[in-house]
């Protein structure tokens, strides 16, 4: 006679997401105020997933640089560091990302201004941590600071609608 009590479902794996960004790998955070909502999901060996957001641990890390003067049209002539948070983004323990003071424009755009071509120059990489495992990264550039190129009109970044 055996006794088995049966094995249970473990966590696989952890990943993260911007909620509404519809899969997409790299995510706009636009304006002073703005906010993108962050989706922790524990994946189980079953394939169930489970939302862990609120219970996560997140670390932000920032990367790269901005652009606070150009020479010519394209030419990044003074660059910052992106700031650390509490500087530049806040995460709260729900997962909400805002902007915040200062003001960033982590893009320039490399087309003319009828035909912008925009690429980003500095990011926050954030991770997720749960139960000891780490999420995928997710990469987000910042535009809540008007741009300094003389080809955007002020504009930062890529519209909402990606161009």
């Amino acid at each position: 006679m055996s006794s088995s009590c049966g094995t249970g479902d473990k966590i696989a794996s952890v990943s993260m997401q911007v909620v509404g960004s519809g899969g997409a790998g790299t995510v706009n955070l636009s304006g002073l105020g703005g906010t993108l909502q962050l989706q922790v999901l524990a994946n189980y060996t079953s394939g169930k997933s489970i939302d862990e957001t609120n219970f996560s641990n997140y670390m932000v890390v920032p990367e790269g640089t901005y652009c606070t003067a150009f020479s010519g049209t394209t030419t990044c002539s003074s660059s910052v560091a992106m700031p650390t948070p509490p500087q530049g983004v806040t995460l709260n323990k729900t997962g909400m990302l805002t902007a915040v003071d200062p003001g960033v424009c982590s893009w320039i755009n490399l087309g003319t201004q009828q035909q912008q071509s925009w690429f980003y120059t500095g990011y926050y990489a954030i991770t997720a941590t749960y139960r000891g495992f780490t999420s995928n990264p997710v990469y987000i550039p910042v535009a809540s600071a008007a741009n300094a190129q003389t080809t955007t009109n002020g504009q930062c970044g890529p519209s909402a609608t990606g161009q």
